[in-house]
């Protein structure tokens, strides 16, 4: 079958499962209540990771469909960052005891928008109310253009490890109808500046389907970016969803590429990273293959959360900050996403949580399905069945989609061992799709699948 005939088959709008179920099928039924309960019941060696979610930037990209706004002076910033502590705070009481931490992502928005002795003093309540381990990650998301001298020195005190260096494109016709201009040498100068400070890690953060964008211009963006020596590089599909994100609607729709040039833009990525060295992680990372992101891959250790690919393997995720996701073994909860609401919650004295979702027995052992596809490509049904004390054949409803995807030599599938191939690779949460029965509930618009 030809690549067209592929992408108008399978790239149809299916979840990027960060999570599983998905964040649409979230209800408001999952309350501070539930959270708290499920905090309570934490063992006090439960190693967990921390995500703080800072919604503000200093201009808006039109291409972003993260919750963040625009802020242009300090005391809104500086009020977030004490809502943030007294958040820390709660969380840590609701779990009643001082717990281990292997990893701390700092997203958004721009998290280094935050004053810097702001972020300091969440860094210092973090440490205060929980055990940060020595060989934790503390990872920052960090906009090349606005990261000051102070805000570096302010990372370097916090001992953060590893930043991703958002970038987008190199071209400076797609800059200006996305609305972020931000030139090479800006972004070399932030990594330089970065690794000089002490961090250990550098990631890069790239897109294709932009508007104007063509391969031959990835491939240019690319070249640049491979300059910079980047450990990680990310290369994700926009996902155009103006229906969520109004500001979308203010792209030039006709310029968005077509499915067939995102494919070739996608295939050239993944052409020019392995050729330059890179080891190819799931559906959009890279990294070099002594990453640890890489190691992770090859020893089968590779997980997905909703920051994307991760070494983390740490079973509780607690989210902190407006709009911020957390996954317990109990089930998901999501904060408020609207500033003001959340900031009211926290200090009313209640844990933030609007909406969320307990899982099933069923679920746990689907997630686990769905990750380990999303991880390595491949899947041995029986296996993930015997460790979730589940009948692999309650699996089967899969079957029909299995034997199209096998079909059209995506998969190949012996019954109980489910393989991606070569070309199957860029359609994985299609074949993801599969096995995922909350799908076709109606209960929310998803993305291109490439």
């Amino acid at each position: 079958m030809s690549i067209t005939d592929l992408l108008a088959k399978y790239d149809r709008n299916v979840p990027r499962y960060t999570s599983y179920p998905t964040a649409p099928h979230f209800s408001p039924a999952i309350t501070g209540t539930h959270y708290a309960g499920w905090l309570a019941t934490l063992a006090g060696e439960t190693p967990i990771s921390l995500y703080l979610h800072v919604p503000f930037c200093a201009s808006l990209c039109l291409f972003c469909a993260c919750h963040t706004t625009v802020v242009h002076h300090t005391q809104p910033l500086i009020s977030y960052g004490a809502t943030l502590q007294t958040e820390i705070a709660r969380v840590a009481t609701a779990i009643g005891r001082r717990l281990p931490v292997r990893h701390i992502h700092w997203g958004g928005g721009t998290p280094t928008a935050l004053p810097p002795d702001t972020m300091r003093a969440v860094m210092t309540s973090l440490r205060r109310h929980f055990d940060v381990l020595p060989q934790a990650e503390i990872a920052v998301e960090v906009d090349p253009r606005t990261l000051s001298d102070s805000s570096l020195l302010a990372l370097n005190e916090m001992g953060v490890t590893r930043a991703s260096l958002g970038v987008q494109d190199f071209d400076p016709r797609v800059q200006r109808a996305i609305h972020r201009l931000q030139n090479y040498a800006v972004t070399s100068d932030c990594a330089v500046r970065l690794r000089f400070a002490g961090v250990r890690s550098l990631n890069l953060d790239l897109i294709y389907g932009l508007p104007y964008q063509t391969a031959a211009g990835v491939a240019d963006t690319l070249r640049q970016a491979l300059r910079i020596e980047p450990d990680r590089v990310a290369v994700f599909g926009y996902a155009h969803v103006p229906w969520m994100k109004k500001h979308q609607a203010l792209l030039p729709a006709d310029a968005l590429p077509g499915p067939a040039e995102r494919f070739a833009q996608r295939a050239m990525v993944d052409r020019m990273l392995t050729a330059a060295g890179y080891t190819a992680i799931g559906l959009d990372h890279f990294a070099r293959p002594d990453d640890a992101l890489a190691i992770a891959a090859a020893n089968a250790r590779l997980k997905r959360n909703f920051q994307g690919y991760t070494t983390d393997d740490a079973a509780v995720l607690l989210g902190l900050g407006a709009s911020s996701i957390g996954s317990l073994p109990q089930g998901y909860v999501q904060n408020l996403p609207s500033v003001p609401a959340w900031r009211d919650a926290v200090r009313a004295g209640n844990l933030p949580v609007a909406r969320g979702i307990a899982l099933t027995s069923e679920d746990r052992l689907r997630r686990a399905v769905i990750e380990t596809l999303m991880c390595q490509n491949a899947v041995d049904l029986s296996a993930v069945a015997a460790q979730h004390g589940a009948d692999p054949a309650s699996l089967m409803d899969a079957a029909p989609a299995l034997q199209m995807l096998q079909r059209d030599g995506l998969i190949s599938w012996d019954g109980m061992q489910v393989t991606v191939t070569a070309a199957g690779r860029p359609f994985v949460r299609a074949v993801a799709a599969a096995f995922d029965t909350w799908l076709e509930r109606g209960n929310g618009r998803h993305t291109a699948a490439v």
